[in-house]
């Protein structure tokens, strides 16, 4: 039987103000191939409460439909509690990563990540200013 093994890394993205969306599949195959895993999984968390984690087809038309949506579902400019608190005006920020999630998960089959042929890993930043966000990845399987 063989013994499970774990690799741990941080990508670092720098990204525009919100909604500003990039994609870190290469950076996520990198890892993974360097870990020499070849059965198991990735689980990468960005790291903050105004950032998120998703797979999208990574093209113009998607990637402006997905910042269309997700300013449909928080609106920039509507009255939020977190704002009366502080003042920020952020948010609509941390109600949009909220609702796409943190962390992402990606089996790992023959030495290479499971993913659709149209389908990229996307790191997106929600905040009302640029951000360097950091995803922690870890690699685990045999």
């Amino acid at each position: 039987m063989n013994d499970l093994s774990m690799h741990v890394e941080t990508v670092e993205v720098s990204l525009a103000v919100g909604v500003d969306i990039q994609d870190i599949t290469s950076d996520l195959r990198r890892l993974a191939a360097s870990a020499g895993i070849q059965d198991g999984c990735l689980n990468a968390t960005v790291v903050g409460s105004t950032g998120s984690l998703t797979t999208i087809e990574y093209e113009p038309g998607v990637v402006e439909d997905m910042r269309r949506a997700i300013d449909r579902m928080a609106p920039p400019g509507m009255e939020y509690e977190h704002e009366k608190a502080w003042h920020d005006g952020n948010g609509h920020s941390h109600v949009g990563a909220a609702l796409i999630d943190p962390s992402l998960s990606i089996p790992i089959r023959n030495g290479s990540l499971v993913l659709g042929t149209w389908q990229q890993a996307v790191v997106i930043n929600h905040d009302n200013r640029a951000r360097k966000r950091r995803v922690e990845v870890t690699v685990i399987g045999r």
